[in-house]
């Protein structure tokens, strides 16, 4: 049975390989212009920086080095239910260096197209066991994003050798360089 949490709530992971499934719908008439919510993942290191900066993993690349993580592409529309992107995670893959890894979504072109959170509902991020596909964990994000274009929705980390999953639901007014510039 799936744990649902609350914003900043934290709770262990008890799957080595797991898949993120992340979900969300958008208001395209209030702007005119269709949505292209962008999921992304940062590897880092105990000092919250990047591993390296193929530990990035987003549309572009979508794979870790190490193969830990894995996007399984860009879903340019958001349409229907379930998860609208996913990303595959194997920790028994991880390299040494890999402390947290933190679960980012963004609006592509947000400022141009005139577009934020606050046009966004129904956001949700889960957690499912790639063998079993059991939903282990789900948190809704309920806030009103107004003005913020990014979205970090939580983060996986390590913490006296275990993995446990933060609901973090923190916005941003910014895109994908700011997350860069922040974990670089």
């Amino acid at each position: 049975m799936a744990i649902n949490l609350q914003k900043g709530q934290r709770q262990n992971i008890d799957a080595p390989k797991f898949t993120i499934g992340l979900g969300w719908d958008t208001n395209s008439s209030s702007t005119g212009t269709a949505f292209d919510l962008d999921a992304s993942v940062f590897i880092l290191n105990e000092n919250k920086k990047l591993v390296s900066d193929d530990h990035f993993v987003f549309y572009n690349n979508l794979k870790s080095p190490d193969e830990s993580v894995e996007h399984t592409g860009d879903n340019l529309t958001g349409d229907g239910d379930g998860d609208d992107e996913q990303i595959k995670v194997d920790l028994t893959k991880a390299g040494d260096a890999v402390s947290e890894i933190c679960v980012v979504v963004t609006i592509h072109d947000a400022e141009n197209r005139r577009q934020n959170f606050g046009q966004v509902r129904n956001s949700f991020v889960r957690i499912f066991d790639a063998v079993t596909n059991e939903v282990l964990l789900k948190y809704e994000l309920e806030e009103d994003f107004s003005i913020e274009t990014a979205v970090e929705f939580g983060r996986i980390y390590k913490r006296e050798g275990k993995w446990k999953f933060e609901a973090v639901g923190m916005g941003m007014k910014g895109g994908l360089q700011d997350y860069l510039n922040k974990y670089q």
